[in-house]
């Protein structure tokens, strides 16, 4: 007997829930009409490893819903500016974008924490646990549908690391250091701790550690970097403690916006889909980058790049200045107050450890 084209979708449907995330990766969704909704999606990946694990994961999607849906990627600029994907978005130019997470502070404060900070959360399972387990994905997807947007997951990436022209082995050896920083919060961080901060776009690192203009850059994870030459113009990286890739940014995070008029013109059937595979890609995505920086660290070491770590104590200590800065940022707004709430609960737990209530006294949030 055929079945008609619903009573497949929901069987199949039905059929994930059961198996739970890898049976995403057969086919596994028909279209009753016979259409296709083509999506177009630009990510903030420029190019590179993380370019092609986007577009690739994009390729699967038309084969994965049996035609009923499908992704048209773009890359970086391609159709918009990073600092214009919201807009794009919004304005229907793009069904969806898949961004840095922080892109989305010039217009919900609040996103400041929806992704990492200095010394907050500090691996990829724990925005995970903000974000499924203590409510997280629902503020996120409250203050973004105040956009004309729906926010539809994270995505993991990786850590920021930091290279440098000479050894940094402590956090006293960054006083004094001309550093490159995405500025905001992290800017702040190391101001305290005495680096000359400034703030570059990711194409004028190299010639500005060519030439001598900063000692120190921070950016994103070995794969990307070592592509983009670094090591032709720095001799150490600097990393925290082992286990620990970053000594401020460990996580970073990126995910799945999608434009209003686009999310609701999607069957329940096919939301429940997407969200099902975008938690899916976080995974993906995540290790897959974690597996081109295995090699990209080999090539780091054969060009004679020095790595080095820094202590506990380094983080303990960078913990204590980071915290008031957390609070001024928090209480930017009450969004951003009630969703650093419940991180620093998180942290100040049982489970994690990292805040003491000596570390937040005489600290208060305007809830």
């Amino acid at each position: 007997m055929i079945e008609n084209g619903k009573t497949t979708r929901r069987r199949a449907l039905a059929a994930l829930a059961g198996a739970g995330a890898g049976a995403l990766a057969a086919p596994a969704i028909a279209t009753a009409a016979g259409q296709t909704t083509t999506w177009k999606v630009q990510t903030s990946w420029p190019g590179g490893v993380g370019l092609k694990i986007f577009k690739d994961w994009c390729a699967t999607i038309v084969e994965k819903t049996g035609g009923e849906l499908a992704f048209q990627p773009f890359g970086a600029n391609d159709v918009v500016g990073d600092f214009q994907l919201f807009d794009a978005v919004k304005n229907g130019v793009l069904d969806a974008v898949n961004p840095f997470t922080i892109y989305a502070q010039g217009i919900i404060p609040a996103a400041t924490f929806l992704t990492s900070y200095p010394l907050g959360l500090r691996n990829p399972h724990e925005f995970d646990v903000f974000y499924y387990g203590l409510g997280g994905l629902d503020i996120a997807r409250e203050l973004y549908a105040a956009q004309g947007m729906h926010f539809v997951g994270p995505i993991h990436h990786g850590p920021n690391i930091i290279h440098s022209k000479v050894p940094i082995r402590s956090i006293d050896d960054f006083r004094g250091r001309k550093m490159r920083l995405p500025g905001g919060m992290v800017a702040e961080v190391f101001k305290e701790i005495g680096a000359e901060t400034t703030v570059l776009p990711g194409s004028e690192i190299f010639p500005a550690l060519e030439k001598g203009t900063i000692d120190v850059a921070d950016y994103v994870g070995p794969a990307v970097n070592y592509a983009l030459g670094f090591s032709q113009v720095t001799k150490y990286i600097s990393m925290g403690p082992p286990g620990f890739m970053s000594l401020y940014q460990p996580v970073d995070l990126m995910d799945l916006t999608v434009g209003m008029r686009s999310w609701e013109a999607l069957s329940p059937q096919m939301k429940q889909f997407v969200e099902m595979e975008v938690h899916e890609y976080s995974d993906l995505h995540h290790a897959a980058i974690q597996k081109a920086d295995q090699d990209a660290w080999k090539k780091f070491e054969a060009d004679g790049v020095e790595i080095t770590r820094l202590s506990q104590d380094d983080v303990e200590l960078m913990t204590e200045v980071a915290v008031p800065i957390w609070f001024k940022y928090a209480n930017r707004d009450r969004d951003s107050a009630r969703i650093f709430k419940i991180q620093l609960d998180y942290m100040m737990s049982g489970s994690l450890g990292y805040v003491t209530p000596e570390m937040v006294k005489g600290l208060e949030l305007k809830l």
